[in-house]
């Protein structure tokens, strides 16, 4: 017992208890756990990744920025040290994924992006006063999740056209006819299958989330929108619909309207063909991200997601906005700054 105590011993024990406990601390920052982490990104210009066919931005020293967040698998260390990732969230995978395989969710939020390109370019021009068309209509299924009432009765590609012979012209049109009835009251859904319709009777669910009545559905605009200019926005990787506002803003700048009046505009928002702007998520993210940006101002839907800006704000400018055109009045009324 006495040679165990040595000296010599003692130092190699020891030695060894710390290389062990070095690669472990090294296998906890890589190893990915079974949770993830949402991380701020900074603010990006967007005038850079819009192309107005005929068109040229206004000048200024100002601009519009969009922002995003940084979503991953978090590591063993950050799912018990979340604290090591300044401005983190930390959330289940179904928060993620949202009921769906990972592959589909990111192709959902592949589609959410190329549809939020083309629907905010529709805003912007509208906004200007040219006329915006479309060859069709309705609320374009892009996925259903399993064990909800649309589960085997309704499938992706199908676009609904009516909920109990009221007609559905927008992904905003059905939230609101299905939202006015009570979880587990039925409806009559009028299908479009290519060329075909059909009707199907089904009952809504409360979703656990919001508490919302749902059909168990993810549906997108079916319109195929006829732009006067054609506009190409190049986003690299960033995906989902979040970024609409900023878009929108940015294609007015190309059309020669100067909207940040020589502001670092930042701007999240989702937006609809109507102009209404909905609510996002990371909030809590993207504020930080604006704010580590040293924007002048930040646009943020109105409601929830205003509120919860304002707390990470730390002296940002939070502006609060409901459609394209009050976040157009509010930046017109600020001051040109030189």
């Amino acid at each position: 017992m006495a040679r165990l105590l040595s000296p010599r011993r003692l130092l190699a024990s020891g030695l060894l208890l710390l290389g062990v406990t070095v690669v472990l601390a090294m296998l906890a920052w890589v190893a990915p756990s079974k949770r993830y982490i949402i991380l701020p990104d900074g603010a990006h210009p967007v005038s850079p990744l819009v192309q107005v066919a005929g068109a040229r931005s206004a000048h200024g020293p100002g601009g519009v920025y969009f922002v995003d967040v940084i979503v991953r698998k978090a590591t063993v260390l950050e799912r018990f040290f979340p604290g090591l990732r300044s401005g983190s969230t930390l959330v289940p995978a179904s928060a993620v994924n949202q009921g769906v395989t990972s592959r589909t969710r990111e192709q959902l939020d592949r589609l959410d992006m190329a549809r939020s390109q083309e629907v905010a370019a529709a805003v912007a021009f509208r906004a200007l006063g040219y006329h915006v068309g479309s060859r069709a209509q309705g609320a374009l299924i892009a996925a259903v999740f399993d064990g909800t009432p649309a589960a085997g009765k309704l499938h992706a590609g199908d676009v609904i056209v009516a909920v109990d012979g009221r007609p559905v012209k927008t992904r905003a049109g059905l939230r609101r006819l299905i939202g006015v009835r009570r979880a587990g009251q039925p409806v009559r859904l009028r299908i479009r299958e290519g060329v075909q319709l059909r009707s199907v009777d089904l009952k809504t669910m409360r979703d656990p989330d919001t508490g919302r009545p749902v059909i168990g559905v993810y549906v997108g605009e079916a319109a195929n929108l006829v732009l006067p200019r054609r506009v190409k926005i190049d986003i690299g990787n960033v995906v989902g619909p979040s970024a609409g506002l900023a878009f929108a803003l940015a294609v007015m700048d190309k059309l020669g309207r100067d909207v940040d009046r020589g502001y670092r505009v930042a701007a999240t928002g989702a937006l609809e063909l109507n102009g209404t702007v909905d609510p996002i998520g990371g909030v809590k993210q993207k504020t930080i991200g604006a704010r580590r940006s040293h924007v002048d101002l930040f646009l943020v839907p109105a409601g929830d997601n205003a509120r919860e800006a304002k707390r990470y704000a730390n002296g940002l400018r939070i502006v609060p906005v409901q459609t394209f055109r009050q976040a157009l009045r509010i930046l017109a009324t600020l001051p040109l700054k030189e």
